[in-house]
């Protein structure tokens, strides 16, 4: 019975929750990296995004040089700002537009990233991997109750304090709370960004 009403979701163009797990019949969520006219200005967008467990996010060049690299130390000289079991990731150097990069997030927590060549200029974001039934950060593994400062420059797994980020950096990241609540956070930028 159960195969039957999901052949019928798939007939009306419905994609099926099975599990809890929200099917994204459109692909990968798409964070698309932009650059203002004239360079000006850098960004991901969205800047804050929630997925489920399980799900792909697709970074999308539109103009420049630009990386998807998780705050992780494997990737060089950054704290750990993703959860402690999960997986690093580094696109590496995207130089082309259109050029992707794909990282499928497993385990549920809050994923901070940067631009290798643009962190200073604030080029960061956010991802909260969490199930749709969760309301609160206070509920997210490995997330210290939300405390202000966790959100502003989070401890080392063994508690110790974390190598200070950029100003802008520190300061690009929307708060767990809001991408839970709203799903996709958009930053508010000076410049229009370039054509794809």
């Amino acid at each position: 019975m159960a195969s039957g009403l999901a052949a019928g979701h798939l007939l009306l163009g419905e994609a099926p929750s099975i599990r809890g797990v929200r099917s994204r019949g459109a692909g990968p969520a798409e964070v698309r990296m932009r650059t203002a006219s004239g360079g000006a200005d850098v960004w991901f967008e969205p800047v804050g995004l929630r997925v489920e467990p399980g799900e792909t996010v697709r970074w999308v060049v539109d103009r420049g040089v630009h990386t998807s690299t998780a705050y992780h130390p494997e990737n060089g000289e950054f704290p750990l700002r993703i959860p402690g079991a999960a997986a690093a990731w580094d696109s590496g150097y995207l130089t082309g537009a259109g050029e992707t990069y794909e990282h499928t997030f497993r385990r549920e927590g809050v994923y901070d990233y940067l631009c290798r060549p643009h962190e200073a200029a604030g080029m960061v974001g956010r991802i909260v991997v969490a199930r749709e039934d969760r309301t609160s950060h206070l509920e997210l593994p490995g997330w210290n109750g939300g405390a202000r400062e966790r959100e502003l420059a989070p401890r080392g797994g063994d508690g110790s304090d974390v190598p200070d980020l950029p100003a802008a950096a520190r300061n690009g990241f929307p708060s767990v709370s809001r991408v839970l609540e709203e799903g996709r956070v958009t930053p508010a930028r000076a410049g229009p960004p370039s054509a794809a």
